[in-house]
């Protein structure tokens, strides 16, 4: 063993006695730090806050006791493990990457003031302890705030998909007729979900006809028609045919300038022209009659011829 090791298993067997010797008062000076940093907890509770810390503490005196034993990388993983659920957690409850940093980096305080009091007249090994402390303290807390970052990323990105495909939705109006109203711009990702989402729901419903209403769209530019038609064609793939509706003006002009083919595309100014036509193709037809009693003014029903073979 060179003298190095053994030195760095010196420091690590006085860390550990420290954090021994001292938990409980380490735990409520760190508690208390912890609830003077932290503006608000979030949905956190203080007594959850409590057993956290007692954990923590606990997985941090067994990797110094572990180090001072020779080794033992379990030790430090277990440590990790702990830190990275906690961020993870503290992420989906809505704290702020300070508030979870705090975690960590609050503790180096109530950690010197016990090494001062202990290392007395030995400066040397203060400095030598302190310098320890930090290092660890320094790197557990930067990991803490990786896991938080990825654990927002992918949040963030779940939501994301969430938003996209509830701003999808695709509307059974008759029986083997298909509604898919779009709002907002139409991208890659999105064209990607609408598309799974109407073939999926094509194939369930086993539907003749999709109507692809594009009224809530605000602009349509070439790369929104390649979209489109792309949406079309998968659509004509599964046996379904497609409808466009929501065609204004504006919209009609633009597709014109830019030179975008929609041959063989069949399109109507409005759903409900799309759905009276979806209705014909499918050899139904929508009629007034006279509501019962015959009174006048009375609200009219409607009924539909079905399709004969």
């Amino acid at each position: 063993m060179t003298d190095t090791s053994h030195a760095v298993r010196t420091e690590n067997g006085r860390i550990a006695r420290v954090l021994e010797l001292h938990e409980n008062d380490l735990l409520q000076e760190w508690v208390s730090a912890q609830d003077a940093l932290l503006s608000a907890r979030g949905s956190i509770s203080e007594s959850e806050l409590r057993t956290q810390s007692r954990e923590f503490l606990a997985l941090l005196r067994a990797a110094f006791g572990s180090a001072n034993n020779g080794g033992d990388s379990t030790a430090w993983a277990e440590t990790q493990e702990f830190l990275g659920d906690l961020s993870r957690s503290r992420a989906q409850q809505g704290f702020t990457p300070s508030q979870t940093a705090t975690f960590v980096f609050s503790l180096k305080e109530p950690i010197f003031n016990r090494l001062r009091a202990e290392s007395q007249d030995d400066a040397d090994a203060l400095a030598t302890d302190v310098w320890t402390v930090t290092r660890l303290l320094d790197a557990l807390g930067l990991y803490t705030m990786e896991v938080y970052q990825r654990s927002r990323e992918e949040l963030i990105a779940r939501q994301q998909q969430d938003m996209l495909e509830l701003s999808t939705p695709v509307v059974s109006l008759w029986d083997g007729i298909l509604a898919l109203p779009m709002i907002g711009t139409l991208d890659s990702a999105r064209t990607q979900v609408v598309m799974e989402t109407l073939l999926q729901r094509i194939v369930e419903r086993g539907a003749s006809i999709a109507i692809i209403d594009i009224t809530g769209v605000p602009t349509v530019d070439t790369l929104t028609a390649q979209h489109l038609l792309k949406t079309i064609t998968a659509a004509r793939l599964m046996g379904a045919e497609c409808i466009v509706s929501g065609i204004r003006p504006q919209i009609a002009q633009t597709i014109v300038h830019l030179g975008v083919d929609l041959g063989g595309v069949v399109t109507k100014s409005s759903l409900a022209d799309a759905f009276r036509l979806a209705l014909q193709r499918t050899g139904r037809a929508v009629v007034r009659t006279t509501a019962p009693g015959g009174e006048r003014g009375a609200p009219a029903s409607t009924s539909h011829t079905p399709r004969t073979e």
